[in-house]
């Protein structure tokens, strides 16, 4: 089986970031996604294209335009934001996001009305209908096909470290987990989510498909739903690990440490030197204790090594990136990732206002989706008050 790579320039760069659409008297989502957009539709306003409606009703994702950038990446998204916001508040409604939502309850929720998404959740019941969270989904041009797998098994490699820096998701139906992304664990679920399979070479993948596609394990390339993948259509590696941020700000931060790695990796194959890889039981490990710490999380970084504290080695791996992002034009943005350290992911932030919402006799869910939706409309982290 062949699979054509579109011709993408080289450390392009995109992304995509799921919002919630939220009832900011009760906090809880309000199911209007799909008629606010067709509303905008209509109206033939500007950019509308870049809007998409998403599995459930309460949801919604900018899209930005194909850049070279991470800051022109995101003023595509600022502006769709300051589009799509003036239109949901017109229906008394706002826009924040996150990985999860901190006390909705999926199954209170309808699915959007589309045979894929029926498709999805008949498929795969129950697992399927837990599907209420939010993503960040940052696409990465390779100009040559041969690079795409080997760019990668490099790129999960940083599974973890992405994870813990991005991780905005510790509650699910109104309980602390007890992990910082429980997205994470929800989504592997799935079938052919989670971590990417082992492959070498770009054959690798047509293989992969070939027989996945004869199994009847999917219909389309766009199933494999890893946590990085080969996107063809676009000629990219899309890495979709990250939870949704609730500010511009952190999604600048990841998408910036995510474009700086998948160039580091070019610069490594233009020199002839070999790409981080790790076994496939390296890997896991790596992603289930970010997944469930965090910032606290020890990593192995290296076959053979010990883990190693991640609040340790992150300032290390910024410096390393620094001189790649001065060339990428996004070294303020990498700078925020490491902010994260002082201020805490989106993860520590919402358990320390449901821990100060607890001591006030307030109920906690709806404080968290307040705090959410402060965040989003500064753009930045907001200590929590009290704290």
């Amino acid at each position: 089986m062949s699979i054509d790579f579109t011709h993408s320039p080289r450390s392009t760069i995109g992304i995509e970031w799921e919002l919630q659409v939220i009832d900011p008297a009760t906090g809880r989502f309000a199911p209007i996604g799909p008629d606010v957009l067709r509303e905008l539709e209509l109206s033939g306003a500007h950019g509308v294209e870049r809007i998409h409606k998403e599995m459930h009703r309460g949801m919604i994702e900018l899209v930005s335009s194909r850049q070279h950038r991470v800051p022109d990446a995101l003023v595509d998204l600022a502006d769709s934001l300051a589009l799509v916001q003036p239109a949901f508040a017109a229906h008394g409604a706002a826009l924040t996001s996150a990985g999860t939502h901190p006390f909705e309850d999926p199954s209170d929720h309808e699915v959007t009305c589309t045979s894929r998404y029926f498709e999805l959740v008949e498929r795969t019941r129950w697992w399927g209908r837990q599907m209420l969270i939010f993503g960040t989904h940052v696409h990465v041009g390779i100009d040559d096909v041969a690079r795409a797998i080997p760019v990668l098994s490099h790129m999960a490699t940083y599974i973890g470290h992405l994870q813990a820096v991005a991780a905005s998701s510790p509650m699910w139906v109104g309980q602390d987990t007890g992990y910082a992304d429980n997205r994470a664990m929800m989504f592997q679920q799935l079938p052919n989510a989670g971590l990417p399979e082992p492959l070498s070479t770009w054959r690798d993948f047509e293989d992969c498909t070939r027989d996945l596609l004869r199994a009847g394990a999917i219909r389309e390339v766009n199933e494999l739903r890893w946590d990085v993948r080969p996107s063809p259509a676009f000629g990219t590696v899309e890495v979709r690990a990250c939870d949704a941020s609730s500010n511009l700000t952190e999604i600048g931060a990841v998408a910036a440490l995510i474009h700086c790695l998948v160039e580091e990796a070019a610069r490594a194959l233009d020199a002839g030197r070999p790409l981080c890889r790790l076994p496939h039981w390296l890997l896991a490990a790596n992603k289930w204790r970010s997944a469930r710490f965090g910032l606290d999380a020890a990593l192995v970084e290296e076959v053979g090594a010990d883990p190693v504290p991640l609040r340790q080695t992150l300032p290390g791996l910024l410096e390393r990136l620094a001189p790649v992002a001065e060339d990428l034009g996004c070294e303020h943005e990498l700078a925020q990732a490491g902010r994260v350290l002082d201020v805490g992911n989106g993860a520590e932030r919402q358990l320390a206002v449901a821990r100060l919402a607890q001591e006030r006799g307030a109920q906690v869910g709806p404080a968290v989706v307040q705090h959410l939706l402060a965040e989003t409309a500064c753009g930045a982290p907001v200590e929590p008050v009290g704290a």
